[in-house]
């Protein structure tokens, strides 16, 4: 079973999602989880779908890759909630993105190993 960062929440009211082993960058995605984190869901939904049309941005970036991803998930926690009978329109965010496990790539020649980019954003909504 995951271990949530969000741990005291009540099953009942609420929906989770997680992304394990996602190929993006972990200090861009912990940007992305802060801006959206508390939020209702229409708007963290409308604040990531605007990050990708360049209309809003983040102290002047975008962050293309990580918002696709966060909003992909997002949409998995929704749907997670939709089929719990819960309401849409009252949903609080709560994300949070941590360092994933780490690998590295091969050594060429006499060149050292590089490490890969991995990291595990959890997403929780909650009825209120």
């Amino acid at each position: 079973m995951i271990k949530y960062a969000l741990s005291n929440v009540n099953e009942k009211i609420s929906a989770k999602a997680y992304g394990r082993g996602l190929r993006i960058s972990t200090k861009n995605s912990i940007i992305v989880c802060r801006a959206i984190n508390r939020k209702n869901i229409v708007k963290a939904k409308k604040f990531l779908k605007g990050l990708l049309e360049r209309k809003t941005s983040i102290e002047g970036k975008y962050y293309d890759k990580t918002t696709s991803t966060i909003l992909s998930i997002l949409e998995s926690a929704e749907k997670n909630a939709e089929f719990k009978g819960l309401n849409i329109k009252k949903l609080i965010v709560y994300a949070s993105a941590h360092k994933g496990f780490s690998f590295h790539r091969p050594r060429r020649f006499k060149r050292r190993g590089e490490r890969r980019k991995v990291t595990n954003i959890q997403i929780v909504l909650v009825e209120k």
